[in-house]
């Protein structure tokens, strides 16, 4: 059981030229979901496995795993993923190209995703471009970098939600975000280490960075 590493998952949603540039270690397990293998396969990287039910691609070939999947199937292909990433022993999730694209469905349900990810206990994170998202709950606190400059959005994904933001533009003491009204959004970074407090709920979190 492999607990170190990350399953990074490659789909076939928007990427931006640096998205695949993540650094990478050796623990790392790189997934392709279905057509994201056309991503991997243009910048050059082989993944340890590709999943799908190649509607949208012919049924790659290569020195690595395939998993093949029925078109008609309850799971996409990248929740299909995630399960097999849990069944291997991983906790800690990358997901690429999981957000844009064509598809608004596709990218709603892989917000959900992270819901489901730390249900099972475990962790993930998606990434598009200068874009990252990520949920927390419970009682977690996330910091910042002072050197961050863009906006932070918090969004319940609970009934309601108790948060406290430090050395935000919009500031925050144990104060209520609920799923129906999007107090959370568009909050900026102030040029101080800043950070996150969940103390009740779970929390939907949207960073996106500026150019420095």
């Amino acid at each position: 059981m492999n607990y170190l590493g990350r399953f990074v998952i490659v789909g076939a949603g928007s990427l931006e030229p640096g998205d695949l540039l993540f650094e990478r270690t050796e623990n790392d397990f790189i997934c392709a979901a279905d057509a994201g293998y056309a991503y991997l396969k243009e910048a050059g990287i082989r993944p340890d496995l590709v999943v799908g039910d190649f509607d949208s691609l012919d049924e790659p070939q290569g020195d690595f795993e395939i998993i093949r999947l029925p078109v008609v199937k309850d799971d996409t292909d990248i929740v299909y993923c995630v399960r097999e990433g849990f069944r291997r022993g991983f906790l800690h999730f990358l997901i690429l190209g999981a957000l844009g694209g064509e598809r608004l469905s596709h990218t709603v349900a892989n917000l959900q995703l992270l819901s489901m990810i730390r249900k099972k206990g475990g962790d993930a994170v998606l990434r598009f471009g200068k874009i990252t998202v990520f949920v927390l709950g419970g009682t977690e606190r996330v910091h910042f970098d002072a050197s961050l400059k863009g906006s932070l959005s918090l969004f319940s994904l609970s009934e309601s939600a108790v948060v406290t933001l430090e050395n935000l533009f919009y500031v925050l003491e144990e104060g209520e975000l609920t799923r129906t009204f999007p107090l959370g959004v568009s909050n900026h970074f102030t040029g101080k280490p800043a950070a996150v407090d969940v103390h009740r709920g779970e929390v939907l979190v949207i960073l996106e960075k500026e150019d420095e």
